[in-house]
């Protein structure tokens, strides 16, 4: 009974004092940017992520019954919630949507991984705003906001959703021919892309740039150098998009965290444009991802583009503290000691300090034992001053 199950874990003392902290000043460059906060419920109707949104597998979800027999799911992804809610709050609005969320979301991983089952995620979704502007906008606060965590070097790299689809679209490929070529796209398996490539009987341009994608990641020189070989109109807006991407990031001066990769694939087959993972030491998974979904809301009624980003708070911790820059326990804390005669003394004393802006904590201690008490608290690091009435 003292022990929780596989996936989860408590957080506590230092590091969930740590923690919130980051998390507040993640929210904070939302802030900045013109997000508002918005609230979804930790359950939603399985109909809000099923397979027809384009979310996770149905077997990966924690799913529970309503008394009335409906299946229910706790939220593995917070966007297809914000999407329903866009589209039920915001039907009329054309303007820019920006909204932003802090809360867990829930994928039951398979056993023996590692991984989190329950993760945190901050993050932000701007709505009704189809343009490159938004994109490279969206960029460049995930980059101020990994940043102000406390991250030097890191690279977020950016992909493109219809690059791949122009040249799966182009090359007549089934959907079991799809799925088999992401795997092998994803896994790098650059001798299995090889030979699944020569079943098929392909144009040289297009055999050759499918079988280039594992490697074609890089500088934004390293993508030019393949453009002449693209030869769908799809691919090739989708290359242009991320040119105009590029030079619009130069405005922001970030060019030196921004790298392309061609090949990138997302869990999650609502995207339509680009797609973003932030990388860092410390940690083999994103610490940020997102992308541009300009079908999604449609599916809840309201025909709007968008494009969103999350932070993952729990491996951005996970890095940040194997780069040494964890949380330090800091000396913040007044402890008054008293016994119940003193007790309005020390109450009135308590007050007059948290008016200040201090952090006070009550002990009643039995009289005569104030200073005997005194030495438990002698070599506490949380504690600044200790005060013995």
């Amino acid at each position: 009974m003292l022990h929780t199950p596989e996936g989860v874990r408590d957080i506590y003392n230092g590091e969930c004092k740590w923690k919130q902290g980051l998390l507040k000043s993640l929210h904070q460059v939302f802030h900045l940017y013109g997000f508002e906060d918005i609230e979804t419920p930790s359950f939603e109707f399985f109909e809000v992520f099923n397979k027809e949104r384009g979310t996770i597998p149905s077997r990966e979800m924690y799913k529970l019954f309503d008394r009335e027999g409906n299946t229910l799911v706790l939220r593995p992804d917070m966007t297809p919630s914000v999407a329903r809610c866009a589209a039920k709050y915001f039907k009329e609005e054309n303007r820019p949507i920006r909204l932003c969320y802090s809360g867990s979301t829930f994928i039951n991983n398979e056993s023996h991984k590692g991984k989190l089952n329950e993760v945190t995620q901050l993050g932000a979704e701007l709505l009704n705003d189809q343009s490159v502007e938004a994109d490279a906008e969206m960029l460049a606060m995930t980059v101020e906001a990994l940043k102000t965590a406390g991250l030097k070097e890191f690279q977020v790299e950016v992909g493109h959703a219809d690059f791949l689809n122009g040249l799966l679209e182009e090359g007549s490929f089934s959907e079991e021919e799809r799925m088999e070529l992401k795997l092998l796209l994803e896994s790098k398996n650059l001798f299995g892309m090889e030979e699944f490539l020569e079943k098929r009987k392909l144009p040289m341009h297009l055999q050759g740039l499918l079988a280039m994608l594992p490697e074609l990641f890089g500088t934004i020189e390293d993508l030019l150098k393949i453009e002449a070989l693209v030869q769908n109109e799809r691919s090739t807006r989708a290359l242009e998009r991320l040119k105009r991407l590029y030079r619009l990031l130069g405005f922001y001066g970030l060019e030196k965290y921004i790298t392309f990769d061609l090949g990138m694939l997302s869990r999650y087959d609502y995207y339509t444009g680009i797609i973003l993972k932030a990388y860092t030491y410390g940690t083999g998974e994103p610490v940020a991802k997102g992308g541009r979904y300009d079908s999604l809301v449609g599916q809840f009624g309201k025909d709007a583009p968008a494009i969103g980003v999350a932070i993952v708070a729990d491996q951005l911790l996970l890095a940040l503290e194997r780069q040494k820059k964890g949380w330090e326990e800091t000396a913040d804390l007044t402890v008054i000691l008293y016994s119940g005669e003193k007790s309005k003394q020390a109450v009135s004393m308590a007050a007059e300090l948290r008016k200040c802006g201090k952090r006070v904590s009550l002990v009643c201690v039995p009289a005569g034992n104030e200073k005997e008490s005194a030495r438990d608290y002698k070599d506490d690091k949380q504690i600044e001053k200790l005060i013995v009435l």
